[in-house]
């Protein structure tokens, strides 16, 4: 049995290369962490501190916070680390963190609203298939009154909605292991510090919830452990990503931006195969717009001829008008007279994309998908490189 975490099939489902390259190849990324994930990691670090000393009755002035806060930043910070935001630099993210600090301190001083259970755990929990469950909760509380809190610290710079909190997975799960090693917790809160807001966001799950919850994890692990191609899945998070360098969906961009020579770049083979092809669906669209147009011309023509085919040189053209079926938007009403008169089978098609989709997903029938072959394809789209960068 293998161990999951809710970063682990948060990365499968963001991307599966991405998760193969990470936890099955152990590559090591290039990128070994952004600036963001750094200022994040140093502020969850002084916050332990804080609740830490606080337990040997230790109170930390201020001052103290942001010195240990600013000595491991100057210890620990290199050049190495990505700024992806370039109107920003490292001062602005290390000036942020350190207000967070100062924020946080002063809304929850003293900070004896709690009994400390743990701060940074580190846990397993087994579920119903036997796989594990890494446990780590930033911080883990609980009242006189047996109300148990679920505590992350979170550094992004948007606001979590109330809506977002209330599917989340992370602090979720989390409560199912508190459910089980707390039998006193009369209610189980899960609790998001947004830093940068001085806010909190509250959510509650209900035990019906987590079970269901429980199991979407489970059929999610089981997808990962029956996936065979692992696809790249192209978004706004690969710029953060440290494996662009060997994924199929930058390798060429990455080894584009390592040639000095201008020259060097446009005697790129790759290169200049796709700027053949843009240059030939320009083309393409500007033929289909001007036989549009032409067809228009002959369609008025013939109509003002009153005739139905006009004739040219060596060739003719057919001018004839047709009845267009349109379907109300609602298509139900027509699908259930199709099924019902006995004609659905013959006016059906099978949708090839979403079959191809469900198969994959493990979505279909078994009986089904057994039935149903595959054979290598391969398909060519372009589109302007700002689409996938951003």
């Amino acid at each position: 049995m293998a161990e999951y975490s809710h970063s682990k099939i948060s990365t499968f489902e963001q991307c599966p290369k991405k998760y193969k390259f990470q936890y099955i190849d152990k590559e090591t990324p290039e990128i070994e962490t952004t600036i963001e994930a750094f200022m994040g990691d140093i502020v969850h670090r002084t916050l332990e501190k804080l609740y830490k000393d606080k337990k040997f009755q230790k109170e930390n002035s201020k001052k103290e916070l942001l010195d240990f806060y600013n000595k491991i930043w100057d210890k620990e910070f290199s050049e190495e680390i990505k700024v992806v935001k370039k109107e920003f630099n490292a001062k602005n993210y290390k000036k942020m963190g350190e207000k967070f600090i100062l924020d946080y301190y002063d809304r929850f001083y003293p900070f004896d609203q709690f009994i400390i259970l743990g701060l940074e755990t580190e846990n397993k929990m087994i579920l119903p298939d036997g796989n594990k469950w890494h446990i780590r909760i930033d911080k883990l509380v609980c009242d006189k009154e047996g109300n148990y809190y679920i505590c992350d610290y979170k550094t992004n710079s948007r606001m979590k909605l109330q809506e977002e909190a209330d599917s989340d997975r992370q602090l979720a799960m989390y409560s199912i292991w508190v459910r089980d090693k707390f039998k006193d917790a009369k209610s189980i809160k899960l609790v998001w510090h947004m830093l940068a807001f001085n806010k909190d966001i509250i959510s509650e799950r209900t035990n019906e919830q987590l079970e269901k919850l429980q199991k979407e994890v489970i059929e999610i692990i089981r997808k990962i452990e029956n996936e065979k191609e692992f696809p790249t899945n192209p978004g706004p998070l690969c710029d953060y990503c440290g494996f662009r360098h060997i994924c199929p969906s930058f390798k060429h961009m990455v080894e584009l931006e390592a040639k000095e020579e201008v020259k060097k770049f446009k005697e790129d083979e790759g290169v200049n195969l796709v700027e053949e092809l843009a240059n030939l669906q320009r083309k393409k669209f500007e033929l289909e717009e001007e036989e549009e147009k032409l067809k228009k011309e002959l369609i008025l023509f013939a109509k003002q001829k009153g005739i139905d085919i006009v004739y040219g040189s060596n060739f003719k053209a057919l001018v004839k008008d047709y009845k267009k079926i349109v379907l109300p938007e609602d298509k139900e009403e027509i699908i259930f007279l199709l099924k019902k008169k006995k004609l659905w089978d013959k006016f059906s098609t099978i949708n090839y994309s979403r079959l191809n989709s469900s198969i994959k997903k493990g979505e279909l029938d078994k009986e089904i998908s057994e039935k149903i072959s595959f054979e290598e394809d391969w398909r060519v789209s372009l589109s302007k490189r700002k689409e996938i960068e951003e």
